[in-house]
């Protein structure tokens, strides 16, 4: 959650409902410059000479510009901002994060934090997503795209699962549980996220059986009876 957020660096018209496809919520960019704000909280200089990366956020932007979010150290220092496309140097999803290869490469590294452990559980577990894409956010996969230090011991496992086609609510029911297990078992919270044609939405919400979720969208959140049922849209930042 964003506890400040820049002005838009355009007019409000400009901006578009079907942001730039090539960056989704949830990706973490490293960029080649952070351009200022009036009204920038002071420790974001600091974050970002530390870790020139942002996360992407969920906000309609105009051509040319993707809402991103700068992570400082305190769990409270999360600014919402703006960065232009042109000076994104690279981009990690978090399916990519999740790889054999990824954790491979940096579980020697890693600490043994009930995070981690959880997440290399999950990994070597083909059978909790099935096929699904699916991968880690927060600050476990800030520290793996980024190398810097961000998890603690009371650090949660954040999960995005790509899931574009309808999930049912047995489904959901089994994959919640299953990630109930790994969390008792590694001592962790685990939050898993569906990113739906809707938005985000909460797996345990929906799991639930609820008669409606709420959507997280670049919009703005709504509550929707059937993540799927409204035509596809592009995720937004």
């Amino acid at each position: 959650m964003m506890r400040v957020c820049a002005a838009a660096p355009f007019p409000a018209a400009d901006a578009l409902a079907v942001s730039d496809p090539r960056w989704r919520a949830h990706d973490i960019l490293r960029v080649r410059k952070l351009e200022p704000f009036d009204a920038e909280p002071a420790w974001v200089r600091d974050a970002f000479a530390r870790a020139p990366f942002v996360v992407v956020r969920r906000a309609q932007a105009a051509a040319g510009f993707v809402a991103v979010g700068v992570r400082g150290a305190a769990r409270n220092e999360r600014y919402g901002t703006w960065t232009r496309s042109d000076d994104i140097e690279a981009a990690f999803t978090p399916e990519a994060l999740s790889s054999a290869s990824a954790l491979a490469a940096d579980r020697a590294a890693l600490p043994a934090l009930p995070a981690f452990v959880a997440l290399d559980a999950l990994r070597r577990d083909t059978s909790c997503f099935a096929s699904f894409a699916w991968g880690p956010s927060g600050s476990v996969g800030f520290e793996l795209a980024t190398g810097v230090p961000t998890v603690t011991s009371t650090s949660d496992l954040d999960l995005l699962i790509r899931m574009p086609n309808h999930l049912t609510h047995d489904e959901a029911a089994r994959i919640q549980a299953a990630l109930d297990g790994h969390a008792a078992q590694a001592g962790v919270r685990i939050d898993a996220q569906l990113e739906t044609p809707a938005g985000g939405v909460a797996l345990s919400e929906y799991a639930s059986r609820k008669a409606a979720v709420m959507a997280r969208h670049a919009s703005g959140p709504q509550f929707v009876a059937d993540p799927w049922a409204r035509a596809p849209v592009q995720p937004g930042p």
